[in-house]
């Protein structure tokens, strides 16, 4: 498409300067005074077309640069739009490595367990500052949109179509599924 918007103004710029040839030969062809009005407004008249196809010249190019610079920001906005989100998962990252070290250290390894307890709420927290919240699961009807269906199976204090278990939790992202939920699905009280 560029190339035809550089096509349409060069043909343009032809035909400007086709028709000031054509005016300044038919001038010089006819004689005339020196300094006389029409030499006067011929020459006004040329220089009108130069600043006009000037000032074309430089809008195409500006409009270009901005095109081109508009392209290369939204390129870079697009590869660090996740910047804000990995840096609060860092402070998840350096707890994690503090309850290993700790763990290390410690010959029973207690406050490992609790250690890494609090890493995933911090990051759970972080996920929900983002906008990525844990989709609900067990006790819960089954929902096709929300929910990915493994086995079913008897339960005694859920009716049939609730979710009993989630193998997997499943997340969205403000209101969009990111990764549905893997659940057992009851049938109802079981025989007996």
């Amino acid at each position: 498409m560029p190339d035809q918007t550089v096509d349409d103004n060069q043909s343009g710029n032809d035909v400007l300067d086709a028709a000031l040839e054509s005016v300044t030969a038919e001038v010089q062809s006819k004689p005339q005074k020196k300094d006389s009005p029409a030499d006067r407004k011929v020459a006004d008249l040329e220089q009108q077309v130069r600043e006009a196809n000037d000032r074309a010249l430089r809008s195409h190019a500006e409009l270009e640069n901005y095109r081109k610079r508009a392209q290369r920001e939204l390129v870079d906005e697009r590869r660090y739009a996740i910047v804000p989100f990995a840096k609060d998962l860092l402070a998840v990252v350096d707890n994690l490595e503090r309850a290993i070290e700790a763990a290390q250290k410690s010959p029973d390894g207690s406050g490992l367990l609790e250690g890494v307890k609090m890493v995933a709420i911090q990051l759970e927290a972080i996920l929900k500052q983002h906008g990525a919240v844990r989709i609900d699961t067990v006790g819960t009807p089954f929902d096709p949109n929300f929910h990915q269906a493994i086995a079913q199976e008897p339960s005694d204090e859920l009716p049939a179509g609730t979710v009993s278990r989630a193998a997997q939790s499943g997340y969205k992202l403000h209101d969009r599924v990111i990764r549905p939920a893997q659940v057992f699905v009851s049938t109802g009280p079981g025989k007996q």
